[in-house]
């Protein structure tokens, strides 16, 4: 088993930004949420990108999303390194390698906003740019269904207890909120149980309560990953319009 207190974490605590749109003004969920959704499955490995040794979660859970939507996509996963993650994690929070004092982690609204106006490496050169992001409210559990379902994932907060550093599943809600630190995610399915997640290299189960505990900012992602040839995402929604109405609320 995997000592998650030797894991770093890395996400500064923030509130979601409200430069970024809510996605409540973009997109309107259908009736009733489905009991399970999985985009994992196609997925056998996840790397770790630095995380063990450097807070750079923010960045790392960019490379899992990226891997995670081609996975669908394209015809092979396209999989960021560590090197191209500490990139990031340099430019957005001043991170020099090597130097433990400058590991000070990152907001996510920092990261994203770089993803999209920056791009972001990849193995084949890139840059890989995001279009844009909408905030969620975590609390709001079927909107957070119908949303990873839609958009392949979405990129998480949570505020860690000290219980997580020991547990297999995200379950107790007793230790409050951040006692641990915070830290970044993607969600990458849900069933019965609660969401799933990729965290340090692998997938992660948390239940329910425990999300609506810990969780503190969700944004759903727009990008060109998770187009097809129809211009549509794998669930239906109309790319061209959502693009349109993202540019509007953003400029």
């Amino acid at each position: 088993m995997v000592n998650h207190a030797l894991m770093k974490l890395g996400r500064l605590r923030a509130t979601p930004d409200p430069h970024l749109p809510a996605l409540a003004q973009l997109w309107q969920p259908k009736e009733g949420a489905d009991l399970a959704c999985d985009w994992y499955s196609r997925l056998s490995s996840w790397p770790m990108l630095a995380n063990d040794t450097v807070g750079d979660c923010t960045c790392a859970a960019i490379g899992h999303v990226i891997q995670q939507w081609t996975a669908y996509t394209d015809a092979a996963p396209v999989v960021m390194d560590d090197q191209q993650v500490l990139a990031v994690y340099s430019a957005v929070s001043g991170y020099v390698p090597g130097e433990d004092a400058t590991d000070r982690g990152a907001l996510c609204a920092d990261v994203l906003r770089y993803w999209m106006i920056e791009g972001v490496p990849t193995p084949d050169g890139g840059p890989d740019a995001l279009t844009g992001a909408a905030r969620i409210a975590p609390g709001d559990v079927d909107v957070i269904r119908h949303a990873i379902a839609t958009f392949g994932n979405l990129y998480a907060g949570i505020a860690l207890p000290m219980s997580a550093q020991t547990e297999e599943v995200w379950t107790a809600i007793s230790d409050a909120p951040g006692s641990w630190g915070g830290h970044c995610v993607p969600l990458v399915g849900y069933n019965g149980v609660g969401p799933v997640c990729v965290t340090w290299g692998a997938l992660k189960q948390m239940t329910w309560d425990w999300w609506a505990t810990y969780a503190e900012e969700a944004y759903a992602l727009l990008s060109p990953d998770w187009l097809r040839a129809t211009g549509t995402d794998p669930a239906g929604v109309d790319w061209a319009a959502l693009q349109k109405a993202m540019a509007a609320l953003s400029a």
